[in-house]
């Protein structure tokens, strides 16, 4: 298999509330995207992946990631990341004064 080059037009472009969703390759075993928040936005809830293991890496802004079952939540900055295990659902709040942008990555791919 040959590698392959992903631009934001060929994107699977798709909301979780206010939040921009860009899902670029879901190959069975791993799925990137990113997510775009303006300021003051807060996205859906992320139900959590049961099966999946998911990071989230903050490529620009200042964002919140709240965990709906603990109640907690972690501020992140730029080049911040975060591990989410298997089955938590979170919500992500840009808090910055910019737009925020979050890649996200998921496996194995659900």
């Amino acid at each position: 298999m040959e590698p392959k080059v992903l631009k934001k037009g060929d994107a699977r472009v798709f909301m979780e509330g206010p939040e921009v969703c860009r899902e670029y390759i879901k190959s069975g075993k791993i799925t990137i995207g990113t997510s775009y928040l303006l300021p003051g936005q807060t996205g859906g809830v992320d139900k959590g992946h049961a099966d999946s293991h998911e990071v989230f890496l903050v490529v620009r802004g200042h964002v919140l990631l709240h965990v709906e079952t603990t109640g907690k939540s972690y501020e992140l900055f730029e080049e911040d990341a975060i591990f989410i295990p298997e089955g938590v659902p979170h919500q992500l709040t840009n808090i910055g004064t910019g737009p925020a942008v979050v890649s996200w990555s998921l496996a194995p791919s659900e």
